[in-house]
């Protein structure tokens, strides 16, 4: 038997609840405080894209700077039967 462990009325919300939670946390904080609160959300979401994208970028330029640096190690010998 499975069992969930959200509460009941988590389950049983549905559309007018979602409005009056919205509702009364617009009242609650105002209008200008969730417009700056979305506003720095924003801003939080693209200095993580910008993140990882230069992250991302480092990482490639490390790997091709690895890759030029490899030495042949193979035995002159086996060099030569080539």
């Amino acid at each position: 038997m499975y069992m969930t462990l959200t509460p009941l009325f988590i389950q049983n919300i549905g559309l007018p609840g979602i409005l009056l939670i919205a509702v009364v946390v617009l009242v609650m904080f105002g209008r200008g405080k969730i417009s700056n609160l979305m506003g720095e959300v924003g801003k939080g979401i693209t200095a993580f894209k910008k993140g990882v994208s230069e992250g991302k970028e480092g990482l490639e330029e490390s790997i091709d700077d690895a890759a030029e640096a490899a030495k042949d190690v193979t035995p002159k010998n086996k060099k030569d039967k080539k």
